[in-house]
């Protein structure tokens, strides 16, 4: 399924579409560009196959502009009702501010409305007051519950 809106089109990410996305994601917290090799590859089949893993695009003219990953997680509290959490809002700095970004988040939220999630969080690293603003007029707020989070780093896995 896709939408069409603001002459860009919305949809689910494929898996001719790695490339692009990955590119992308350069613009996300001065990612580097990683190689397509073999873990890549079942790495980015794993998540494409996935139903509760959804990471949505915005195409202009052909070309991946805007982003977010959306996973809906089951759920044993609030009538066994699923949770949503919002990660990696991307969009390409050509793009900013143009409305991109919150088209694509609505999308992400009636994803959510349609699996009956109870609610979704969304956690930003970003501290500008212009992004965060911009989350809060997109529904969101930062009032509501404290975030923690543990980093792990890579010598702590076996």
């Amino acid at each position: 399924m896709y939408l069409q809106m603001f002459n860009m089109i919305i949809r689910e990410i494929e898996s001719q579409d790695l490339s692009q996305l990955l590119h992308l994601y350069t613009y996300l917290h001065d990612n580097h560009m990683p190689d397509i090799d073999t873990d890549m590859e079942i790495l980015w089949h794993k998540i494409v196959k996935d139903p509760s893993h959804h990471i949505l695009i915005g195409l202009k003219d052909g070309r991946i502009i805007s982003s977010c990953v959306l996973v809906i997680i089951p759920n044993l509290t609030h009538r066994q009702r699923p949770y949503a959490l919002i990660e990696n809002v991307i969009t390409h700095p050509e793009y900013r501010g143009k409305g991109y970004a919150t088209k694509i988040l609505d999308y992400a939220r009636g994803l959510a409305i349609a699996d009956r999630c109870y609610k979704i969080m969304l956690l930003t690293g970003a501290k500008k007051e212009s992004t965060l603003g911009f989350y809060e007029r997109a529904g969101y707020n930062r009032n509501d519950k404290t975030a923690f989070i543990q980093w792990l780093n890579e010598p702590e896995f076996p």
